[in-house]
């Protein structure tokens, strides 16, 4: 990775996944904030007994030493990071949880390694998908899809990813089918996939790595618009070899990609909004929530940092005594 310390405007963007079994995940949990603040890394960052599921952006020679500090440990090493780049970190803070799971499906016994489905590399998708028998199934939820898609992909009328087990039925017509899924890097397919073979499908398959993957090794080729990411970019760009625009304004119908959150905090939808209706509401996604007595200054870029309110990155490194 490019050393870039001199430009301070240049940061490497690290999103990653691995299913493996943590048998201790706070006293790991501990550990590993403690490495991510000697690297001065931000971002959030899940564990679970089954695995370790992450977001941080730092410098890159700092995020270089992470990526080595991770794959030491055995458990990690086939850990697949995508990296990229942006002019500023996304992140403010740094949080490093234990949850139930390092995705939220509902289903904490569904265990994906060995259950899942069968990779299709980035670079072989494209043929993969052009067979008769294969369709496309899109497992992200609706504010993600709505702003960017591969080209005749299935999507499912979702808020969570923890709906999905309730749309599978409505995908019965497809067990005669070659069904491969995708989302965002790959960590939502394990699980989807693994239980739409649980529910009988038998020919499944998941983009590796998915869509972040695809454009870095494959140039995001037939996706169409801009990827939803969960930080302070909102979306980006992964196809450089046939790039659209999909998604429509919330306010006006024109043609925008300009994804944008709602100014007022008791609203916070995610919606794509062109630059003239964002300047008339000032961030809003209506007029009500332009009026709201809550409503947040706008800054122009439609995307609100959490206030750091004395926020201090080592005050939850460690348990309490």
């Amino acid at each position: 990775m490019e050393n870039t310390k001199e430009n301070p405007k240049k940061y490497a963007v690290l999103l990653y996944y691995v299913y493996t079994n943590i048998a201790d995940p706070d006293t790991f949990r501990e550990q590993h904030h403690l490495l991510c603040l000697s690297l001065n890394l931000r971002g959030r960052i899940i564990i679970a007994n089954e695995g370790l599921n992450g977001t941080v952006a730092g410098f890159p020679q700092d995020c270089e030493a992470y990526m080595q500090a991770v794959k030491q440990d055995e458990r990690f090493k086939d850990v697949d990071f995508k990296v990229e780049y942006h002019h500023e970190n996304p992140f403010q803070k740094l949080y490093v949880r234990v949850k139930p799971e390092i995705v939220h499906l509902g289903l904490p016994t569904l265990h994906p390694a060995g259950k899942a489905g069968k990779y299709v590399a980035p670079k072989d998708f494209k043929e993969f998908t052009q067979q008769e028998d294969v369709v496309i199934l899109d497992v992200r939820s609706n504010y993600e899809h709505n702003v960017g898609k591969f080209k005749n992909a299935i999507t499912l009328d979702i808020e969570n990813f923890r709906d999905f087990p309730q749309k599978v039925g409505e995908l019965s017509h497809l067990k005669n089918k070659k069904v491969v899924t995708y989302c965002t890097g790959g960590i939502k397919c394990e699980k989807a996939t693994a239980y739409l073979i649980e529910q009988g499908f038998e020919d499944v398959y998941q983009l590796h790595g998915g869509i972040v993957k695809h454009g870095l090794e494959a140039g995001g080729e037939d996706f169409e618009g801009k990827c939803y990411v969960f930080d302070g970019r909102l979306v980006v760009d992964v196809n450089s070899v046939n790039p659209s625009v999909v998604s429509k304004c919330f306010v006006c119908g024109t043609t925008s990609d300009r994804m944008v959150n709602c100014a007022n905090p008791t609203c916070n939808e995610h919606v794509p909004i062109c630059e003239k209706c964002g300047e008339e509401l000032q961030g809003a996604c209506s007029e009500t929530c332009k009026n709201h007595p809550e409503k947040r200054p706008y800054n122009g870029t439609g995307y609100y940092q959490k206030e750091l309110n004395g926020y201090d990155p080592y005050l939850n490194a460690t348990k309490r005594k």
